[in-house]
């Protein structure tokens, strides 16, 4: 009777342990899209500060992390600690300096992360017409982005999900 029951334990936790694995992939597709969106939210408060308000960087920087969701506006207030402590460094080496915490903690693709350090590129570069035709343009590849995780999203969360349930099982079995 105990060697039945074990038997039981071990598959319940085998089949847990992968649907929350699969949980786990699937999400990140979900996340993907929520943080693209609120980041691109983020990118029109630091629009707004630079382009239209003439805000200095390190101030625009705080004021976006102020203002936005803080699932991703903390990213801001990274930057701009990063850019007060090191005054040697390009924004582009700033914005280079949080990649890692857009792909890790985000979920962010590098095609994503490669639109933000195109931001970076050019915020403090040029006038303010020329910032604002970029931020135009970095808001329309942010918008394509967001299509194209919302598609992946509806491909793939699904197929993890269930993958993690039908593994749990298929191991399940083998074993048992």
């Amino acid at each position: 009777m105990s060697m039945l029951f074990l038997k039981i334990v071990a598959s319940l936790m085998i089949i847990s342990s992968c649907t929350l694995i699969g949980y786990f992939l699937g999400m990140t597709y979900s996340k993907r899209v929520e943080n693209l969106i609120l980041l691109q939210n983020c990118i029109r408060i630091l629009e707004t500060e630079i382009v239209y308000s003439a805000t200095p960087l390190p101030e625009a920087f705080n004021n976006v992390y102020l203002k936005g969701n803080k699932k991703v506006s903390y990213v801001f207030n990274d930057i701009k600690k990063y850019l007060i402590q090191n005054k040697d460094a390009t924004v582009f080496d700033v914005f280079v300096s949080v990649s890692k915490t857009l792909s890790d903690e985000l979920h962010l693709k590098k095609e994503d992360i490669e639109i933000i350090l195109s931001l970076g590129r050019v915020i403090g570069n040029s006038d303010r017409l020329d910032q604002q035709k970029h931020f135009k343009m970095i808001h329309t590849q942010l918008e394509n982005q967001c299509k194209e995780a919302e598609e992946s999203k509806k491909k793939n969360e699904k197929l993890y999900k269930n993958l993690g349930v039908m593994s749990g099982l298929a191991i399940t079995i083998i074993l048992f």
